[in-house]
C-alpha cells in the first residue's frame, strides 16, 4: 500500500467515472470502514445504505446535486455517472443533533479507503432527502446526512496555489483546478496570529 500520508495529498474529489462496477466486498468493506469511525459517545447513530443496481443508481442520480462552482459543466457526463453509492444515514432515535461530527469522521474513513481500491469520490451534501426517502424506502426515524457518490475515475483534477478565490475551475482540456490555502496561511503556532516560516 502506498504512503498514507501520500495517499491524503492525492486526494480529490471525483465526478467523472469510468463505466466500471465496483465489486461488492469493496463496497461492504467501505461501509465497515465508515461503522469503524470514531462516534461521540460512542453512540454510533450512523447507518450506511450501499446503492449498487443499476437501476436504483438511475433513480438516484437527479436528486443530487453537484459542482455548484462550475455547474452544469462539474456534473458527470452520460456513461460517466457513478458506479456506486453509500448513502449515510442517522438514526434520529439514537442522535437527533450533534452527529455531524460522527459524519465526518465516517466519510473520510470510506473516502480514504476508496482511493486505497483505486476509486475515487464525491461527498455529496446537497440531495433532494424527501425523494430519496422514498426511492430508498427510509424510515422517518432516519434522516440522510450526504451521499458518497464512488467509481473508478475517468479525470485527475489537480491542486492550485489560493489565489483569492476558493471557486474551482475546469480549463480547456477538461482538467478540474481545485485552489487551496497556503499551510503557512491557516497554521498557527503556539498562539493565534503566529505564523510557521514558509
Amino acid at each position: 500500500m502506498e504512503d498514507f500520508l501520500e495517499l491524503i495529498r492525492k486526494r480529490r474529489t471525483i465526478r467523472q467515472f469510468r463505466a466500471e462496477e465496483i465489486p461488492a466486498n469493496v463496497l461492504l468493506e467501505l461501509a465497515d470502514l465508515g461503522r469503524l469511525a470514531p462516534s461521540a459517545a460512542n453512540l454510533q447513530p450512523l447507518e450506511f445504505i450501499i446503492v449498487q443496481d443499476p437501476e436504483v443508481r438511475r433513480q438516484v442520480f437527479p436528486w443530487l446535486r453537484w459542482a455548484a462552482y462550475i455547474n452544469p459543466a462539474g456534473n458527470p457526463k452520460p456513461g460517466q455517472e457513478p458506479a456506486a453509492y453509500i448513502v449515510i444515514v442517522v438514526n434520529t432515535g439514537i442522535r437527533q443533533k450533534g452527529y455531524e461530527y460522527d459524519v465526518g469522521a465516517a466519510a473520510e474513513n470510506i473516502i480514504l479507503g476508496a482511493l486505497t481500491q483505486g476509486l475515487g469520490s464525491c461527498w455529496l451534501i446537497s440531495v433532494d432527502r424527501e425523494r430519496l426517502n422514498n426511492i430508498l424506502e427510509i424510515p422517518e426515524e432516519y434522516r440522510i446526512d450526504s451521499v458518497l457518490a464512488l467509481g473508478y475515475p475517468a479525470e485527475s483534477p489537480v491542486v492550485e496555489n489560493f489565489q483569492g478565490s476558493v471557486k474551482y475551475w475546469k480549463d480547456e482540456n477538461e482538467t478540474l483546478h481545485v485552489p487551496k490555502r497556503e499551510l503557512a496561511d491557516v497554521v498557527h503556532l503556539n498562539r493565534f496570529g503566529r505564523r510557521i516560516k514558509g
